[in-house]
């Protein structure tokens, strides 16, 4: 049986439904021999197949071998550069660096189709001695509870729920600690190099690097007047005259809503002078929950958490 196309049991006598192919697929277990599609819309049938038949790099000669990934490392090198996320220096005496690795992904459109690939330089945290390499590593997460909350607010109050999103959210953090990373292998300009970076910024992979951004990102706040909130301290609220905004972040990913829309413009344009922002207009997924709106409420899914399980 071909990989694209659906076992005719799971149709009930119906034509297959088949989808494109995309090359480079590696999947043990297809998820054709566990997963019924018949109830589906024609959009989920074709997200669900790109889901498993997109072929994603385990390893940087892997990478290597597409200029689709070739390109998604530069991006992200030139990204880092303009931020100076480090200076190129010499080993001090008695100092040792932290690896790291490249991580691919492939971002999807809600048709399923490939919006983009994308490369992110991670360092090797793990090898990061307490006391030494960094100090206290905790930052709050945003409690579900929380969510639920502001969501059914915005429900109830007809409240429009608006997403940001923060690009490269950990390069915005200053890193007080010195810490010395391996220049990157496989950017040209890097190869053979006898000098090593010294980071001047927060790095994914990092331990402190989720601290350091959530410090960076209360301060923000805060001198934009909004009060942090003692049982979430994620949520942060502005009242101005019986109006209010709440604002909840979880690393990069924030839920806006209130009756206030003049301040939420205030917010957006704060924000976006602070950050480097990625405005998704009106919620659709956060932490993995698709969010529909209507006129009947907001229909919360985890569909798509469901077929990336299996797939």
């Amino acid at each position: 049986m071909s990989p694209y196309t659906l076992p005719p049991r799971t149709n009930r006598g119906q034509p297959p439904i088949k989808y494109e192919p995309i090359l480079n697929c590696k999947v043990k277990y297809s998820i054709n021999n566990y997963v019924s599609f018949e109830k589906l819309s024609k959009s989920y049938v074709n997200f669900v197949s790109q889901l498993y038949t997109t072929f994603t790099p385990s390893s940087l000669q892997e990478a290597l071998a597409d200029f689709r990934w070739i390109q998604a490392m530069k991006t992200k090198m030139e990204a880092l550069e303009k931020n100076t996320t480090w200076e190129l220096v010499t080993l001090p005496d008695g100092k040792s660096t932290v690896g790291f690795r490249w991580v691919f992904i492939v971002k999807h459109k809600a048709n399923g189709s490939v919006e983009r690939y994308k490369a992110r330089l991670v360092a090797k945290g793990y090898t990061q001695s307490f006391g030494v390499d960094y100090q206290e590593t905790f930052a709050p997460v945003v409690k579900l509870n929380t969510v639920r909350v502001l969501l059914s607010l915005a429900a109830n109050q007809d409240w429009p729920h608006l997403q940001f999103d923060v690009k490269n959210v950990f390069l915005h953090g200053d890193l007080m600690e010195e810490v010395y990373m391996d220049p990157p292998l496989g950017i040209p300009k890097y190869s053979n190099f006898p000098l090593v970076c010294k980071l001047k910024k927060a790095l994914y992979g990092l331990k402190r690097s989720p601290r350091v951004w959530f410090g960076r990102f209360t301060k923000s706040m805060k001198f934009f007047n909004y009060t942090q909130s003692n049982s979430d301290h994620t949520l942060f609220l502005k009242h101005d005259q019986g109006k209010i905004t709440t604002l909840v972040i979880y690393v990069d990913d924030m839920i806006v809503t209130g009756n206030d829309p003049d301040e939420i413009l205030s917010l957006r344009r704060h924000l976006a002078f602070e950050f480097d922002m990625k405005q998704l207009e009106n919620l659709k997924y956060f932490l993995g929950i698709k969010v529909t709106s209507s006129k009947h409420g907001i229909f919360l899914s985890q569909k798509k958490v469901c077929f990336r399980l299996v797939s």
